[in-house]
């Protein structure tokens, strides 16, 4: 069981904000931030101004799959210790900074190509810019987590999701306002500069102290045991398999011995805890369309309107996570969430107007900043910080992978039975993560001392 909540004052929960690592998130976020769409959305809106056909932008885009991926490399980022750098910046940042030249050099080099007599010299560029790009993710995901304690996480993901926006806006209006005035090459060249400012904070920030807990060395032990026992492997073999069972089994085997008979039930969870507003997401602007929204309310309201105010809900949530503890303010996003959906349902009903487009926008985009803000938390409060990067790698992807297959359904369910009933339909999804989180709050898990 664990210890008993202490609320903190308001001014307590505020005062997080000034601490010098939680600051360091909004710059880190934007650096994470800045890179996606310029390998997806704002890509394919840079190759379609060329002239390069549909069907070719449509397989481009399959480039930022990569971020769906990172798990696969995650124990790499954890183990593996980079020549010269490790020694200079430590595991985190050394990784950090890797990523983020590989960042800014694949952007300078999409910048350099012309899209019709370059093409697959401009996907090979987006390739190392994406693969860059979410290794910055893990490794920015270590260090937030090890760099503050468990009660401070909601912070941290407040200011993380703040920056990732703003990194996000500059990427899609910002590129084309650039690309509008002088070119693309301009924009994607501007932008890789832009990426100097998570490169500065990487380098001015501290490496984060990395502890390997007791029960986690009798963990690492089985390696030891094994290399014992295998004598007579070759050693490159040896080495191969005592890596991969250090490295990806143990980080596994640890989550469910930590958690014991609550590991298949908080995992459930966390690939439930998404479903509802996912799925919703999907078929938002084919119902802003068919409702009779022109294009410039739906960008002024979703893209400029819509990312303030998710950076409200994302700091508020920070705020309520300090004050009142993850699983309640859990709860409560997993309830705003299922009322913004419903809100949805009735949106589709009504005349075209502002005002009401305005209204579910803000209310949707504030709850999903308010629950993100507290389910980073909550993924950071179950990682064993010897594993940091593979096991909240495994989590994100958990967190994502349901909910897209279920997602792809949608459409299917609009052409069946309109729009009313599909959005009804997502809020009965967010219904079994409620129940969970009352259920994982009625057994609370040990946080042991690898996590705090």
């Amino acid at each position: 069981m664990t210890k008993v909540q202490q609320h903190k004052s308001w001014l307590e929960a505020l005062a997080v904000y000034r601490q010098p690592r939680v600051l360091a998130m909004l710059f880190l976020g934007f650096s994470a931030g800045l890179p996606l769409l310029l390998v997806f959305g704002t890509l394919s809106g840079w190759l379609a101004r060329e002239g390069i056909d549909k069907s070719t932008i449509g397989h481009i885009s399959w480039v930022a799959l990569l971020y769906g991926l990172k798990f696969v490399w995650s124990p790499l980022v954890d183990h593996l210790r980079l020549p010269l750098l490790n020694q200079v910046f430590g595991q985190r940042r050394s990784w950090m900074l890797l990523a983020q030249i590989g960042i800014v050099s694949g952007l300078l080099l999409m910048a350099a190509t012309d899209p019709n007599q370059q093409l697959v010299i401009l996907v090979y560029s987006a390739l190392l810019v994406a693969f860059s790009s979410a290794t910055q993710d893990i490794a920015i995901d270590a260090w937030r987590i090890e760099a503050m304690p468990v009660e401070t996480q909601g912070a941290m993901a407040a200011t993380y999701q703040t920056g990732y926006r703003l990194g996000m806006l500059l990427a899609g209006g910002g590129a084309f306002t650039i690309a509008h005035y002088y070119s693309w090459p301009v924009a994607y060249s501007s932008l890789a500069m832009c990426m100097l400012l998570g490169i500065i904070t990487t380098l001015l920030i501290a490496e984060p102290e990395h502890v390997i807990s007791r029960s986690t060395w009798k963990q690492e032990e089985k390696v030891i045991t094994f290399l014992e026992g295998s004598a007579h492997l070759p050693r490159s073999l040896r080495d191969i398999y005592a890596w991969f069972i250090g490295a990806v089994i143990c980080p596994f085997t640890d989550f469910f011995i930590r958690n014991g008979k609550y590991a298949l039930m908080i995992l459930l969870f966390i690939g439930l805890f998404r479903i509802s507003d996912i799925t919703m997401g999907i078929m938002a602007n084919p119902l802003y369309v068919d409702i009779g929204y022109s294009d410039l309310q739906i960008g002024l309201v979703t893209k400029t309107i819509g990312p303030v105010i998710t950076i409200l809900g994302a700091i508020i949530g920070g705020i309520l996570v300090i004050r009142y503890g993850m699983m309640p303010i859990l709860l409560l996003g997993a309830f705003l969430v299922i009322t913004t959906n419903l809100m949805f349902a009735l949106l589709a009903i009504l005349p075209a107007n502002t005002l009401y487009l305005s209204m579910v926008i803000g209310a949707d985009n504030l709850s999903g900043g308010l629950a993100g803000s507290a389910f980073i938390a909550y993924l950071s409060s179950l990682t064993n910080r010897a594993y940091t990067a593979t096991q909240y790698a495994l989590f994100s992807s958990l967190m994502l992978l349901p909910a897209k297959f279920i997602g792809g359904f949608s459409g299917d369910i609009v052409d069946a039975f309109g729009f009313v009933h599909f959005f009804i339909y997502t809020a009965l999804l967010g219904l079994p993560a409620i129940i969970l989180i009352l259920y994982l709050m009625r057994h609370p898990v040990n946080l042991s001392q690898e996590n705090q």
